[in-house]
């Protein structure tokens, strides 16, 4: 008995250890969660005002089909994929939902035809296609929890270098974007979203009766064409930014529900044990007790 009661306390010494880790891990992941959603919201008013810019230059360019961000080749045959995972793990499901979106996405390419090319973001991710001996165009790794906007701009090169080339040198036609989406503490989900080529729309907007104001008229120097060719690159890197931020925020939302719910099992964990363990010192106190009174009862009957 007092073997078994001893195995039942080491455990339970065990389980508190791993329970201050993953409370602690789940109070350093709330704290991040509050300055990646910080980040995101000083990020999108820029974003806001940068689309808004990049579709002023496409509404007033002279032939914007022709603009190579915003044209299709006569030929699609060559895709890539931005698959954004985390570098660290017991974050749940986070990185293996992006990855299965990812898987999905690539898919529905291959039977459109299209040669599939990978970037990939993360540590996860990467390891998931080195194990099964995928090669991968690009691998960033070490910054997926804090990005930052040189870490997009890095990334955003990358893809419009490959996209700018000519298809003769292995250029991409189309490139596609694997990101965790933050809706809010409790979900996360994974989306995809095409970056390049982008499609512009044309279609009639009309004026309220409270404000019939008019389209406003811009002049671009030198002129709307080159405009969207400053603009365009900006549009690209600021994207992969807020991806990367969204992912960030989703990262740490998972990692501290997950750690959470660690937590919460440990718990549960230590007061089974400790039953347990009660019940095994019980049982060896009368065990003793039963010893003491049979030895009583022999001293008095001889």
């Amino acid at each position: 008995m007092g073997a078994q009661l001893r195995v039942f306390r080491r455990r339970i010494r065990s389980v508190q250890a791993t329970k201050k880790i993953t409370k602690a891990m789940e109070l350093i992941a709330s704290s991040r969660i509050v300055k990646a959603q910080q980040r995101l919201e000083a990020s999108t008013p820029y974003l806001t005002q940068l689309n808004a810019a990049v579709s002023a230059a496409a509404s007033h360019a002279s032939d914007v089909s022709k603009h190579p961000l915003t044209s299709k080749g006569e030929v699609v045959d060559e895709a890539a994929i931005l698959l954004i995972t985390a570098d660290r793990g017991l974050a749940g499901a986070y990185s293996s939902n992006a990855i299965k979106e990812a898987e999905a996405l690539a898919t529905r390419l291959r039977e459109r035809g299209l040669n599939v090319t990978f970037f990939v973001v993360g540590r996860k991710g990467v390891s998931y296609y080195r194990f099964r001996g995928r090669a991968l165009a690009g691998e960033y790794i070490g910054f997926t929890d804090q990005p930052t906007y040189a870490d997009a701009q890095r990334i955003g090169h990358d893809l419009l270098t490959g996209f700018l080339k000519p298809e003769s040198e292995g250029g991409f036609d189309e490139i596609h974007l694997v990101y965790t989406h933050f809706v809010n503490m409790v979900t996360q989900s994974p989306r995809v979203r095409r970056m390049l080529p982008l499609e512009v729309e044309e279609k009639l907007v009309e004026a309220s009766d409270s404000r019939n104001l008019p389209f406003p008229l811009y002049e671009f120097e030198p002129g709307p064409e080159a405009v969207l060719d400053a603009l365009l690159p900006r549009y690209i890197d600021h994207t992969v930014y807020t991806a990367l931020l969204m992912s960030a925020a989703s990262e740490h939302a998972a990692r501290r529900r997950a750690m959470k719910s660690a937590t919460d099992n440990a718990e549960e964990l230590i007061r089974s044990l400790t039953r347990q363990a009660n019940q095994a010192r019980q049982a060896e106190i009368t065990q003793e007790i039963s010893e003491i009174v049979g030895g009583a009862d022999a001293l008095k009957s001889a």
